[in-house]
């Protein structure tokens, strides 16, 4: 992602604007009026992230931060390394992909704004069985990439931010801001009721408890007794699928092509207030995807959705999904012949671009089962 704007609002991800000048055509320009501090590189300590160095050049793993331990248990250090390609299994995200699913791959504008409200039955208790899988953009391999996330599996919550890459240009690592995000989301949540999770609030005690320089896009899922309640902002977002089609889609967020909606420190960017908030109604056997730029920048719905509907037949577990669905959007990004929805939205703002648009890529996977059948 790229640094854009006057007041902050740093770039859309469909082009990193620090290779616009030789990258696939893509002319933009440098923004002017912005102003960076240097940052310490110790505001980062709140919960325990687990790394594992990757074991294909391509397929390394990032920052995951894991929420699933007892709060009264002890990371030492915190943030320390040890890698972790499959952030609930030591299965590591492999370059396998499913070659036997047909994709149409053709653009579906499936942004659904709310779902027809469904009857769940009182004595079914909902819950979210969630896995992930993070392939960071093969040049930024050896720092981790600047994507972020979460999975809070006692909470029924997960996270996701996307770092934006063009403060790199001035010297910041955008990933600082995108985990410090993530670490505070988690400490938010758990400062909630018990069941009671308001993504909103965890944002804005997330975004105001968030020092580090740079700026992220943000996403926020919470499962509750009536659904799911959600926060998005910017370019990262979220599906549902259910029965074999996607039935929601969060909308992205953008001033305008390149330039997504985006937190930073401080005021200097945009606001969790200006966050996309949605409740959907949710069924056991729905699956919930969500993923930064790098999944729907390079894969439309419908390709998502089959290899999910594949691989709930083949008995996988979410995080299984979750490599399948990442290996399947990096194959696209380096595809430079096929179109994708990265192609399409820099086709309709008169930009000449083809193919696929390489980057980090994050996705989280979450089965919804009821409670019987755990």
């Amino acid at each position: 992602m790229a640094v854009s704007g006057s007041k902050a609002v740093f770039g859309y991800v469909y082009v990193d604007e620090l290779m616009a000048s030789c990258w696939n055509g893509f002319g933009f320009l440098k923004p002017k009026g912005v102003y960076f501090a240097d940052r310490s590189h110790t505001s980062c300590r709140k919960v325990c992230m687990f790394l594992r160095q990757h074991e294909q050049p391509l397929f390394a793993r990032g920052y995951y931060i894991s929420s699933t331990m007892s709060r009264n248990s002890k990371c030492n250090p915190p943030f320390s390394p040890r890698i972790k390609s499959n952030h609930t299994s030591t299965v590591p995200c492999s370059s396998k992909v499913v070659h036997d699913v047909s994709f149409d791959g053709s653009y579906s504008d499936e942004q659904a704004t709310s779902l027809p409200e469904q009857a769940i039955s009182g004595e079914k208790i909902l819950t979210l069985v969630s896995g992930s899988c993070y392939l960071p953009h093969p040049a930024k391999v050896k720092k981790g990439g600047e994507d972020a996330h979460f999975i809070c599996a006692d909470e029924q919550a997960i996270g996701v931010a996307d770092g934006v890459g063009g403060w790199a240009e001035v010297g910041v690592d955008a990933r600082e801001f995108a985990l410090e995000l993530m670490s505070n989301s988690v400490t938010a949540i758990r400062d909630e009721p018990k069941g009671s999770i308001d993504p909103v609030r965890v944002l804005e005690k997330a975004h105001s408890n968030t020092k580090s320089q740079g700026s992220s896009t943000a996403c926020i899922i919470a499962l509750k007794e009536e659904g799911i309640h959600a926060i998005n902002l910017g370019d990262s977002g979220f599906i549902v699928v259910r029965d074999g089609s996607t039935v929601f889609h969060s909308p992205v967020q953008q001033h305008s092509f390149n330039f997504t909606y985006q937190l930073e420190s401080g005021n200097n960017g945009d606001l969790p207030s200006s966050g996309q908030v949605f409740r959907i109604h949710v069924l056991p056997g729905d699956v919930i995807v969500a993923g930064t730029d790098g999944l729907f920048d390079n894969l439309y719905n419908n390709e998502v959705t089959a290899v999910v509907v594949w691989s709930l037949r083949a008995g996988l577990s979410p995080e299984s999904t979750a490599k399948q669905i990442a290996t399947l959007a990096r194959e696209r990004a380096v595809d430079k012949n096929r179109q994708s929805p990265f192609a399409k939205a820099a086709q309709d703002a008169e930009f000449r671009y083809n193919g696929g648009k390489l980057d980090d890529i994050t996705v989280v996977v979450s089965y919804v089962i009821s409670s019987a059948d755990v």
